[in-house]
């Protein structure tokens, strides 16, 4: 596989392997932090030689381990070997899509894996198997136990995850939004740090005021967008809505990062419309 083949690969099953990451890390935001850094590995490991027959197998595995790094260095569950071997059916897909990340991140670690990736995703047990780094007997049986766990899960009243933010962050964000609103981007540059950060997720990543300042001249120049302040996973968020349509449910969203008064990061997810499945969000303006 060349690499012009090997990138179109990675291009098209990104969304897939958000859908796991996300899930196995408990939220849309972490999981596109693990994905980007599975990407990277993947790509250095392509440079440095790496072999690749199944490439779908192959990324998912390291974006497997890439969430259980992640977890560890959050002390999250430990993976648990299962070895009890109990039926239960899948959950139709509809049903397990609207199961929110947070619920997913209460199965223990190889139970989530299993079910992520034969009810989210399709791949057989032997699949998980491979991906997991286990026994198909192991795989089974986490993906039975699993099932049968995350039914009870769904069932229980769900946590509402309240967007907790100081009075001071409320402010910055919601003037932010009202800059945008107002088409005042002359202000927003200069509340620019020098060394700000722009992560145009899944298209670029840009450091320096100088080089940003396009990034504001095109949303200037779209007449498409309609802005509101509101919350995502909890962080203050500015949530961007078709202007055509009604405001259910936003198109993608910004988060900001601040230093002081000055904005150090923008993180932007034009580009990955995948991270909304199941993103927990709300509206606060």
């Amino acid at each position: 596989m060349n690499m012009d083949k090997f990138e179109e690969g990675l291009k098209a099953l990104r969304p897939r392997l958000h859908r796991y990451c996300a899930r196995m890390t408990g939220s849309a935001v972490n999981g596109e932090d693990v994905l980007q850094d599975a990407l990277v590995k993947a790509l250095h490991a392509r440079a440095e030689g790496a072999e690749v027959d199944n490439l779908e197998g192959w990324l998912f595995r390291i974006a497997h381990n890439t969430s259980l790094d992640f977890l560890r260095n959050r002390s999250r569950n430990t993976v648990v070997p299962l070895t009890d071997d109990i039926e239960a059916a899948a959950m139709p897909e509809a049903d397990i899509v609207e199961i929110s990340f947070q619920t997913f991140l209460r199965l223990p670690e190889l139970q989530r894996c299993a079910v992520i990736l034969k009810d989210v995703l399709g791949h057989s047990v032997d699949e998980i198997a491979g991906i997991a780094g286990c026994s198909a007997a192991a795989a089974k049986s986490a993906l039975q136990r699993g099932r049968v766990a995350l039914r009870q899960l769904a069932q229980a009243p769900e946590d509402i995850r309240l967007p907790l933010m100081s009075d001071t962050d409320r402010r910055k964000i919601a003037a932010y939004v009202q800059l945008f609103q107002s088409g005042d981007f002359d202000t927003i540059r200069a509340m620019l740090a020098d060394e700000v950060k722009l992560d145009l997720v899944n298209r670029l990543q840009l450091e320096g005021r100088d080089r940003i300042g396009l990034y504001f001249t095109r949303y200037a120049e779209v007449a498409k967008w309609r802005f509101a302040f509101g919350a995502v996973e909890g962080q203050p968020a500015m949530l961007v809505f078709d202007s055509e349509g009604p405001m259910e449910r936003p198109a993608h969203f910004v988060l900001i990062d601040w230093s002081e008064n000055r904005i150090i990061g923008i993180r932007d997810f034009l580009f990955a419309p995948y991270v909304l499945e199941g993103m927990d969000w709300a509206r606060l303006g």
